[in-house]
């Protein structure tokens, strides 16, 4: 059947996928598992059919641009400032500690140094399409600890875009100080250029052309805008401004999110996003020649070993340094223990220039594969393996303290607040003028540093999470104050229950029908904003009325009791 490549790759890759991804979702093993066995199964190094791979690829390269586009979508500038004292650095050093291991490991195998250095690179970028997929299935991607992964890996793309633009400079000896910084520069321009025509270009034309189209009341013209916005900026930005089209892709979702219509271009974009993502994973899968691997299998099992061991304890060290929480220390280093896309064009552009051996591709193809099968994996054991540090960490606390290291920090003195809202705001200056010393738990790390000058203790971390309380202070403390209504959460009262079982646990909520949950987790005092705005009124009324302060008071603990379902005195 000459001539439909195409309809045959979409048909039995997506029909394969199906199957496997079926049965590995049964098996308990993440879809993404059955998507790469299906690649293997259609791809032309196994018995049977064999789809055209080379449409694979490109409709897998439309995937990831898709993809970034969504997450550029739903992503702010702001949240990229953010993590930026940890990414700056921290990608940076995470790409070079993994393209040495990898070089060095290479060498050991006889491969030539010029090799051995392209080989380490390919094995030093995670891959966008996996890291957003784990933490979007995970529920973490909008989190801090996602913007924490999801900053870094935008890092290591543009480094990646250097890098690219840097190599054929080295592969053909042309190298001095002065080529290095011209070709740097240059890269750099380029990359400023995307960001300053992205802005100029978003805050223009782009809402201008979306409000025209949505004029229109078609549905259909309005995807196409999205579509070819998405598909558009990615090319430009690979053609113009000589970057990858993922970045390209990301910076464009980022620019169509400053305008109203954000919301509804990322669902009108999301079927067509998830089908071409699968066929990202099934092409990865084709890649595959198992029977290649027979040459170097001890070089492809260390190479695997650098991507999910070597380059995430680097990153956990880095994380653990900087103070960050317990939970992000695991999670990152987790959703960055993979290789993808970016390790396949710097795998291609390594053989383009003669550096890298034939077989190199097969082993980056199956490191590949194989951790992004074990990624899924082992984010699965966070949470296990947070629980069991935080209990040994509380267990070694208190043996300290029965050891005779007895606290002279008196508990009536100090208090957490969670959350430095305008609530928390009141509740911290409140405490400070009545002699008690608060701690402050927040997400927000310029707020922390802002608390931190201004002399308040505080803590940067998600008070979900018991290391964030512990750290807190919260075994010495006597009251805790929850002070965001988005937080209140049960999980906060019982892990605090468990660190400091005589803690005063003062809750705020946004419902009324969030207060028995609470109570039973253990909150002496909870307050829901209904129920204080009724309050209020009641007071407001009974006062208009000329009732007197004896009679106010009364029918507001008999209104408090009906409205939390306490029996009326």
């Amino acid at each position: 059947m000459h001539g439909v490549d195409l309809v045959l790759t979409l048909a039995a890759g997506l029909g394969a996928a199906l199957i496997f991804g079926y049965l590995t979702q049964r098996l308990g093993l993440s879809p993404i598992v059955g998507y790469l066995i299906a690649g293997v199964a259609v791809g032309p190094h196994t018995p049977g059919f064999a789809a055209n791979a080379a449409v694979a690829e490109q409709l897998a390269e439309v995937g990831v641009i898709l993809i970034m586009f969504g997450v550029g979508l739903q992503f702010h500038l702001e949240e990229l400032l953010a993590v930026r004292r940890i990414a700056l650095p921290g990608a940076p050093i995470g790409m070079a500690t993994a393209t040495a291991l990898g070089a060095f490991a290479a060498r050991m195998f006889g491969w030539s140094w010029p090799a051995s250095i392209v080989f380490g690179l390919t094995l030093s970028v995670a891959s966008t399409v996996v890291l957003v997929r784990v933490l979007s299935d995970a529920r973490k991607l909008h989190t801090p600890t996602g913007h924490i992964a999801l900053g870094w890996l935008v890092m290591e793309d543009l480094l990646t875009v250097v890098t690219l633009v840097l190599l054929p400079a080295f592969a053909v000896g042309t190298v001095t100080p002065g080529s290095i910084a011209i070709d740097l520069g240059i890269a750099l321009l380029k990359v400023g250029a995307l960001v300053a025509f992205a802005i100029v270009f978003g805050q223009r034309l782009i809402p201008a052309l979306l409000d025209r189209v949505a004029a229109t009341r078609s549905r259909e013209l309005f995807t196409l805008a999205i579509l070819v916005l998405a598909l558009g900026i990615a090319v430009g930005a690979a053609l113009l401004f000589g970057v990858s089209m993922a970045l390209g892709a990301f910076v464009a979702g980022m620019v169509v999110n400053r305008s109203d219509y954000s919301s509804r271009a990322a669902s009108d974009a999301l079927p067509m996003r998830v089908a071409f993502a699968v066929l990202f994973f099934v092409s990865v899968g084709m890649l595959l020649d198992p029977s290649a691997l027979v040459d170097e299998p001890w070089l492809a099992a260390a190479a695997l070993a650098i991507v999910v061991i070597g380059k995430p304890l680097v990153v956990v060290l880095l994380l653990a340094l900087l103070g960050y929480p317990l939970r992000t220390v695991l999670t990152v280093p987790a959703a960055l223990a993979q290789i993808g896309e970016f390790s396949f064009i710097l795998a291609a552009l390594g053989r383009s220039l003669g550096v890298l051996p034939a077989v190199a591709t097969d082993i980056i193809v199956a490191v590949s594969i194989a951790s992004i099968v074990v990624n899924p994996l082992v984010s699965r054991l966070i949470e296990p393996a947070e629980r069991l540090i935080l209990r040994l960490r509380r267990q070694a606390m208190q043996e300290s303290e029965d050891e005779g290291a007895s606290s002279s920090l008196d508990p009536q003195t100090r208090a957490i607040v969670i959350g430095y809202g305008p609530t928390g705001r009141t509740v911290t200056r409140l405490l400070q003028e009545n002699g008690i010393s608060p701690t402050v738990v927040e997400l927000n790390m310029d707020t922390v540093r802002e608390l931190r000058q201004s002399g308040v203790s505080a803590v940067y971390g998600d008070a979900r999470h018991g290391d964030a309380l512990v750290t807190a202070g919260l075994r010495h403390a006597g009251t805790l104050i929850i002070s965001g209504a988005d937080t209140g959460s049960p999980d906060i009262i019982q892990n605090a229950r468990e660190i400091n079982p005589r803690v005063h646990t003062i809750v705020r909520s946004a419902y009324l029908r969030d207060v028995p949950p609470l109570r039973s987790a253990g909150a002496e005092q909870v307050f829901a904003g209904e129920g204080e705005v009724a309050l209020a009124m009641t007071e407001a009324v009974l006062r208009r009325l000329g009732a007197t302060a004896d009679q106010i008071d009364r029918e507001r603990d008999r209104v408090r009791a009906e409205l939390v379902g306490l029996p009326v005195e």
